[in-house]
């Protein structure tokens, strides 16, 4: 009998020994999967701030040249300065009026026109240069496509809505356009910034 009852206290500790020996392991296990969990959702977090963010800082715009962020840098209040880009073949010279940028519209005829007067309700043939104020640069130009634009003036910019009316065709004008009277503050991406005022020099080539 002693013997029975020093098995049974032996299959005893075993089985203690066993249990507690489980209960380390399933507390090791719990630990893991906690600071697995923990890694886990520190760079999902890290992926999603990073992906809210971006980081665009300093990217070159096409054409425009200009550097921005994502949303766009303001180029509210900046002065103009002169023309940096080389002129396209056949395109004149852009006159820019460096300094402040314009608060009203500049009109300014280049060349007297000997045609008909344009009125606002008049489709245009055009070619035409611009520039962007803050940074100088030809953000487009009929003269680097080779081929006049043809459009209702009723569909363009406000400045040119304004700018180019009581014109004649065959005339060449110079016109400021304060950011108001361009595209604002949305500007139009990639190659007008935001609060961006423009510089144009617009020829006519037919109305109707």
């Amino acid at each position: 009998m002693p013997s029975d009852k020093r098995a049974r206290q032996k299959s005893y500790r075993q089985a203690k020994l066993a249990a507690e020996a489980a209960a380390r392991r399933r507390r090791q296990r719990r630990r893991q999967l906690t600071f697995l969990g923990i890694v886990a959702a520190t760079i999902a977090v890290t992926v999603l701030i990073v992906s809210l963010t971006g980081d665009d800082e300093g990217q070159d715009v096409a054409s425009g040249g200009t550097t921005t962020t994502a949303a766009g840098a303001s180029a509210a209040g900046k002065p103009c300065v002169p023309l940096a880009d080389p002129l396209p073949p056949g395109a004149p010279e852009v006159p820019v009026i460096v300094g402040p940028p314009p608060a009203q519209l500049v009109i300014d005829d280049l060349r007297e026109g000997d045609g008909a007067v344009i009125e606002s309700s008049n489709t245009l043939t055009v070619n035409y240069i611009g520039v962007s104020c803050s940074t100088g640069r030809i953000f487009d130009s009929s003269y680097a496509r080779g081929q006049a634009a043809t459009f209702p003036l009723s569909g363009v910019i406000p400045g040119w809505q304004i700018g180019l009316p009581g014109m004649k065709v065959g005339g060449q004008r110079l016109l400021g356009i304060p950011s108001d009277l361009a595209y604002g503050p949305a500007g139009s991406p990639p190659n007008i910034a935001p609060d961006e005022a423009l510089w144009f020099v617009v020829d006519v080539v037919s109305a109707t």
